[in-house]
């Protein structure tokens, strides 16, 4: 939250700060690494080709023109590897990239197309790309520094600083690929990617202001509406808010604000996303980048989005095209345990307040309720016909009966009678009926 985004009621050890939304953005692209590790070479090939320089003129002051011959003749045999290196780079990188924007392009045929984000995000995948350019880059300034034939005398630089880091690149070029090939046939399996999805939903819930289940829109404003904010800008998903920035305008304000969509809400042009409570708004040049708006939701503040894309996971995997009942199993799997992890968690409205404990800014999270429905109900009506995910469900429903609270049991029950029911009228067979609606957390062991 910054500074000023302070919660009130927090107990046990201190939650992680959160993310700015800034880095979270840049997370999300695939260019800012790869642009600064260019800087970077540039930097670190000018760092190199000062300290040439200076070798070169330390030993010519001291008139060790035999060393610096050596120099020259260590530097010449060099530069046969690095112009192969130069040539072979950008070579290696098309071929390596080709081959895995096919492996993102099946993993999202057979996962979900929302999965691709998780190839975006990665950082071997990043950091790869980003020592492969810089690599490539390095050895062409490199070929730059080499002089024309000249006695040692007169040379001005011998780069044997420089052939030396383009070696040490392309070492830790090749220890990034082996990471790499690892890395992106891992995400290629649907184990590793319904955890990272789980891991990222869990990672984010951290990161969130516990909220309270008092419902309703405005609910623990007290003060009353005087104004709101259209969004201005392109049509889209809101992303995320800025909500240090927004408690210190409230704050400075005097205002309480109240975000009126959701995390993940689709907003046009003209859509109200900010309500103001309490005082006069403030100007539209202070709330500016404060609610970011994009055409995909994102995993920094958006608590549904771990839920939603394991049951479209699911989903693909119970088609008839499919039928793969054993990755729907595994991805309720990860279901239950981001609810398990919610179960106790109050929901609804999160208050963020400011350093003195005053509500500033206010926003609606998806309840108990909400998040059980979204986990449960697609794959649950589509569960039906296949006994292993049925008695996964049954199995998982009943373990978060043990850990709810009397007060949030109600849309469990609901999930299991309507599951119950259901295989009740779409299989004939007595036998089967009671199979398939026998709990067990492996499915069909």
């Amino acid at each position: 939250m910054g500074n000023d985004g302070h919660i009130a009621h927090l107990t046990g050890p201190r939650r992680p700060r959160a993310l700015s939304p800034l880095r979270e953005h840049l997370r999300d692209t695939f260019w800012f690494a790869p642009t600064a590790g260019l800087l970077g070479a540039v930097l670190l090939w000018w760092a190199a080709s000062a300290v040439d320089l200076e070798i070169v003129a330390l030993l010519q002051r001291e008139r060790a023109y035999g060393a610096v011959r050596e120099l020259m003749s260590i530097a010449e045999d060099a530069k046969t590897i690095v112009t192969t290196i130069s040539a072979a780079m950008m070579t290696f990188i098309g071929v390596v990239f080709s081959i895995s924007l096919v492996a993102v392009q099946m993993a999202g045929g057979q996962l979900t197309p929302r999965v691709v984000r998780i190839f975006v995000r990665s950082r071997i995948t990043k950091i790869t790309l980003t020592v492969f350019l810089a690599t490539f880059l390095f050895s062409l300034l490199v070929l730059t520094s080499y002089e024309s034939e000249s006695s040692a005398r007169e040379v001005t630089s011998v780069p044997v600083v420089q052939s030396l880091m383009t070696l040490a690149l392309v070492g830790l070029s090749l220890v990034l690929f082996i990471a790499y090939v690892s890395s992106t046939l891992r995400l290629m399996q649907v184990g590793p990617v319904v955890d990272r999805i789980a891991r990222e939903t869990l990672r984010m819930l951290a990161r969130q202001a516990p909220g309270s289940e008092d419902g309703g829109d405005g609910a623990g404003v007290r003060a009353p509406e005087t104004g709101w904010m259209a969004h201005e800008g392109r049509a889209g998903v809101v992303r995320d808010v800025h909500v240090a920035r927004l408690v210190r305008v409230a704050r400075r304000q005097g205002v309480v604000l109240r975000l009126i969509p959701r995390i993940g809400d689709f907003v046009m042009p003209g859509t109200p996303v900010l309500a103001v409570h309490g005082g006069t708004p403030p100007r539209r040049a202070l709330l500016r980048y404060t609610v970011s708006v994009g055409v995909e939701r994102t995993f920094h503040q958006d608590l549904g989005l771990g839920l939603r894309q394991l049951s479209d996971i699911a989903l693909r995997a119970l088609s008839p095209a499919v039928n793969d009942p054993t990755t729907a199993v595994q991805c309720l799997d990860r279901v239950v345990q981001i609810l398990a992890a919610v179960v106790h968690r109050p929901l609804g409205t999160v208050h963020h307040r400011d350093r003195r404990g005053a509500v500033r800014l206010t926003q609606r999270v998806p309840g108990w309720a909400d998040l059980v429905d979204l986990g449960l109900t697609e794959v649950r009506a589509a569960s039906v016909h296949s006994p292993q995910v049925t008695r996964r469900l049954l199995a998982g429903i009943d373990d978060l009966l043990l850990l709810a609270p009397e007060e949030r049991r109600e849309p469990l029950v609901r999930h299991r009678e309507l599951l119950l029911q259901a295989v009740e009228q779409a299989v004939p067979e007595a036998a089967d009926r009671r199979f398939a609606s026998h709990p067990d957390r492996q499915g069909i062991g």
